[in-house]
């Protein structure tokens, strides 16, 4: 990704039809819906036909997918499409009045809370800080906080920083961090259980191209290292650059699912 571009991201004022140029660069015939929902072998995370409704209103409409181990899953749409509905779902968050949700091999209500939390992580947009710590300090904060064992805090602080771009920052004050690197140090918090799955709702929104780039170059890293990622976003641009299978929703339902060429392509 151009680090000098800003990215190009769906209007949710322009007409609807405008959803589907998410798919204008995707190859024919790679993505179908009900091919994608067979799951293989590495599959980290089975939806089947999930259903919500809320005031009277639908927010999912009979969704089913999964995220293979390795891969990168996009929901592309504009807000109020559904997207954060279904994210909170596959974190266990809200529970579907139908469908099933498979997290790991089991059904998600059927894990604990260590379980959970060591099968799926979602990164929000940021993590509760004090400003007059220290990256590495806050980051050590929330592993004692979710219960990293204290032998391992330390050596699992480097690891989370180091996968997200951030060792050597470890030793800058969290005041003196720019946005991207808050949205790093949401990851790296997000990483301190070694999850299989992670969960990212817009993670890139609101911050500089170049933040944008560093990022999604640390969730590439991440993916590519055999992690999950279940990917939320308004931008087109950033699901293409990243994701192997990219689902287009709108009110709720899955309109249309692809895989864009050059990951196609990648592994033809």
């Amino acid at each position: 990704m151009d680090s000098g571009k800003v990215l190009p991201e769906i209007d949710q004022h322009a007409p609807r039809r405008l959803i589907y140029h998410t798919l204008q660069r995707f190859s024919p015939g790679r993505g179908v819906l009900t091919t994608l929902f067979e799951p293989p072998d590495d599959v980290v995370l089975s939806c089947h036909g999930l259903r919500h409704r809320s005031d009277g209103r639908t927010m999912i409409d009979g969704i089913s997918f999964c995220v293979r181990a390795g891969h990168a899953y996009g929901l592309v749409g504009f807000p109020g499409s559904g997207k954060t509905t279904l994210i909170r779902m596959a974190c266990g968050l809200l529970v579907p009045q139908h469908g099933s949700v498979v997290l790991d091999g089991r059904p998600i209500g059927e894990l604990d809370a260590r379980s959970l939390r060591r099968a799926v992580s979602y990164v929000p947009q940021n993590v509760a800080i004090y400003p007059s710590l220290t990256v590495g300090e806050t980051v050590r904060s929330w592993a004692r906080m979710s219960g990293v064992p204290s032998g391992i805090r330390r050596s699992r602080t480097t690891e989370v920083l180091d996968l997200v771009g951030l060792a050597d920052h470890a030793d800058t004050p969290v005041e003196h961090c720019s946005s991207g690197m808050l949205r790093e140090l949401s990851l790296a918090v997000a990483l301190l259980h070694r999850p299989r799955l992670l969960v990212l709702d817009e993670p890139a929104w609101g911050i500089d191209a170049a933040g944008g780039a560093r990022l999604l170059g640390s969730l590439r890293r991440l993916r590519d290292r055999g992690t999950a990622l279940l990917y939320a976003t308004r931008n087109a641009a950033e699901a293409e650059s990243l994701c192997d299978v990219v689902g287009v929703l709108d009110q709720g339902r899955l309109v249309a699912v692809g895989r864009p060429v050059e990951r196609a392509m990648s592994v033809a």
